[in-house]
């Protein structure tokens, strides 16, 4: 059966889903006793968008190489960015190394645990801060990622999907929270453990679902009247601009503009728009004669 939150609406069993996380929560090695916040929030930048399992050997790498954030900042960005590796999404390496440097000369090389200050750091936005606050702090916080959004929709609502990220979802989500702070993070992490391996979004397991209710299998599993969009990306800038960034990570120094050339000649125009974009977001430079190299190795 549902509870009810303190406002009188449907709550999850936090006791059932507490009780199955920690019987079967994957052993992801950011969840570990001894984990710093530091190392937690590259954990949370790198997860972004990427799969664990890309993630955790590139994770480890830089917990040996940057453990805390004044090693980071003492690297050059292209070295980062170098190290990023394929996790996608480069600017999510420039930034956390700008988060590196302000975490290093303002904040004693430490990450702070108020999401407010959190929310002022290069790079991190609302998911992030909370992330922190309750992953590495243990705080009272609702943590609102797409897997956890995906679960308070059926289990709670009786949709297949949450539909649009909305305001209302941090307010809605903390009113779900146990009250024991000590409890707290552990149901948030169990909720998004939840959403990631059983509720997910094509091919939701509900036969090993731990909920004892859940509005949506109530309903019938109504199916989604949201239409997908599958998102290519053979063909695209995104893939241009990789293309570009692989040559100059591979590079020892700056490269020749037809090293750049070479890399994606079946479109020049869209290879120009890429090599612009990576120059405007900061990720490459151009030296005074002419050549290319990644962010600070100019």
């Amino acid at each position: 059966m549902f509870r009810t939150t303190q406002d009188g609406g449907p709550a999850l069993d936090s006791d059932v889903l507490i009780d199955w996380y920690r019987e079967t929560a994957r052993d992801l090695p950011w969840r570990r006793p001894g984990v710093t916040a530091w190392q937690i929030l590259m954990s949370e930048i790198m997860l972004q968008q990427t799969p664990v399992v890309r993630v955790e050997p590139i994770w480890r790498e830089w917990v040996a190489r940057w453990p805390v954030p004044s090693a980071m900042a003492a690297a050059a960005p292209g070295e980062v960015l170098r190290a990023w590796g394929k996790l996608g999404y480069p600017r999510r390496a420039l930034r956390l190394h700008e988060c590196a440097r302000v975490l290093a000369t303002e904040h004693g090389d430490e990450v702070p645990d108020d999401v407010d200050v959190l929310l002022g750091l290069p790079g991190i936005g609302a998911y992030t801060a909370r992330a922190v606050a309750c992953f590495a702090y243990g705080q009272r916080v609702p943590v609102v990622d797409t897997n956890v959004r995906r679960v308070v929709a059926r289990a709670v609502h009786g949709r297949a999907e949450a539909g649009n990220p909305s305001s209302r979802d941090l307010a809605e989500t903390e009113a779900l929270l146990p009250i024991r702070i000590d409890r707290a993070a552990t149901f948030s992490a169990a909720l998004m453990e939840l959403g990631a391996t059983v509720c997910t979004a094509r091919t939701p397991s509900c036969d090993g679902c731990p909920l004892p209710s859940c509005a949506w299998v109530t309903a019938g599993r109504p199916v989604s009247e949201v239409v997908r969009r599958v998102q290519k990306y053979e063909g695209t800038d995104r893939q241009a601009r990789g293309r570009l960034l692989d040559v100059l990570r591979a590079a020892s120094g700056p490269v020749e503009q037809v090293a750049l050339d070479l890399a994606w000649t079946h479109d020049p125009g869209q290879r120009t728009r890429a090599l612009d974009s990576l120059l405007v977001d900061g990720l490459i430079e151009q030296t005074p004669n002419g050549l290319f190299a990644l962010a600070g190795e100019g």
